[in-house]
């Protein structure tokens, strides 16, 4: 076993995500130069979101006119020579030694200086090539020898909000399977009912285009609409709302709120039924707990804005023995934004996006924070995402009750499916013992 891993080389380029913009990838080789042959190289593309919280770790853009400002050369040429100069000759195997290093050298609270997507990257990369040289797969490395929990689709098949060019105001509808006996039965689960749902949606003259999640996104008037069109689909495809798929709504909610007016205004909504649609916090808590009577709803992501704490608890106090209220605008996976959370009683699961806080090590500290406080974890993709499965290890290597990760239908959501579809077959062969 290493106790000493070098790092020999750190590199960066600008390449592109799945909506077509610059993102950086990075790569990271370990180990001894034999014969003039580096060791082990580990690679890391990082996402970017569309919805983002306020309080999210800064991705660096080059604000020039190459991709309408969207460029990262900048990011690049951070990772190629001030973030390369400080870690070649580093050990690899101490990954929150190397993550204290990066975040040192931006020394800015919110990453601004060098960009978190050049220091995420460079993270990231740094444990895919740990994991390699070890010979040992990624989950393995970062979760220890009994990593056997593969996580539960909660897969995306209606897009909304700043996903979709529609008028549907919440942005995600999920799918969540119950009671399966693997992960590859969930999955096949869930990719039943998104094609049922096509076929409904082009029996009713509706679109099947689909938003940056690869999930539908029709002109429909409001959220119950949507909701009706899933139970529909969840019964042609044969199975039972409630026992065997339920429903999980990301509100993203923050997108929605109007700080002049102190309401959450529903643009969508009011276009479709020719009036202004106006909420308060507890208006919009009443309207969930309509919501969850009507439907088998388990899950409730970004249900208030990221500033609205008093009404978080409100909703916590009416809402959390029966639905799973995700932080994702009001933790971004900090471990200062999730202790407040702890501390005041709100919500009781933290969406886990490794981009928000940018460094491997730090989103670690915030899942195990959580855990240890009782709260459930949702590992998650990013709107703007890549072909790298990174999310499917960490899913798996910190026993994650839930994975997001998009619609079947694009490669860059499938890659992480697929990626566990395969750590599933290495998982059961252990179990079996």
């Amino acid at each position: 076993m290493f106790r000493y891993l070098p790092i020999r080389r750190v590199y960066a380029r600008e390449v592109l995500d799945s909506r077509g913009n610059p993102t950086v990838e990075v790569e990271v080789t370990v180990g001894e130069n034999i014969v003039g042959i580096y060791g082990s190289t580990g690679r890391a593309m990082v996402p970017s979101g569309a919805s983002t919280g306020k309080y999210e770790a800064i991705e660096l853009r080059d604000g020039d006119k190459r991709y309408r400002g969207k460029g990262v050369t900048k990011a690049v040429h951070h990772v190629n020579t001030i973030l390369s100069d400080i870690l070649v000759g580093e050990n690899a195997l101490n990954q929150s030694f190397i993550d204290q290093i990066l975040i040192q050298e931006d020394g800015s609270a919110n990453k601004v200086n060098l960009g978190a997507n050049a220091i995420l990257g460079v993270s990231m990369a740094v444990a895919k090539a740990a994991a390699k040289a070890l010979c040992i797969p990624l989950y393995q490395y970062l979760g220890g020898c009994y990593t056997n929990r593969i996580p539960i689709p909660m897969m995306n098949i209606l897009n909304g909000g700043c996903h979709a060019d529609n008028n549907l105001d919440f942005q995600e509808f999920m799918i969540v399977p119950q009671n399966t006996e693997s992960f590859s039965r969930s999955l096949q689960m869930c990719e039943e009912v998104y094609q049922e749902l096509k076929e409904i949606l082009k029996q009713r003259h509706l679109s099947t285009g689909v938003g940056d999640e690869g999930g539908f996104a029709p002109e429909i008037a409001d959220a119950k609409e949507a909701l009706k069109l899933i139970i529909t689909a969840i019964e042609q495809s044969g199975y039972t709302p409630g026992k065997d798929l339920c429903i999980a709504m990301d509100a993203a909610a923050s997108e929605l709120y109007d700080a002049d007016r102190k309401v959450y205004y529903f643009p969508g909504e009011s276009t479709k039924k020719g009036k202004e649609i106006f909420r308060t916090s507890q208006e919009l808590i009443g309207y969930y707990e309509e919501l969850s009577k009507e439907f088998p709803i388990i899950s409730i992501e970004d249900g208030l804005g990221e500033e609205d704490w008093d009404g978080w608890k409100v909703l916590s106090n009416q809402l959390a023995d029966r639905v799973l209220l995700v932080g994702d605008d009001l933790f971004v996976t900090n471990p200062k934004k999730i202790q407040r959370g702890i501390s005041e009683d709100t919500a009781n699961a933290v969406l886990i996006k490794v981009n928000q806080i940018g460094t491997l090590t730090e989103a670690l500290q915030a899942i195990y924070l959580a855990q240890k406080n009782g709260y459930e974890i949702i590992v998650s993709h990013r709107s703007g995402e890549t072909e790298d499965a990174f999310i499917a290890d960490l899913a798996v290597a910190c026993r994650a009750g839930y994975i997001k990760a998009g619609a079947p239908c694009r490669s860059e959501r499938n890659a992480k499916y697929n990626q566990l579809l395969r750590i599933e077959e290495v998982v059961s062969r252990f179990k079996s013992i």
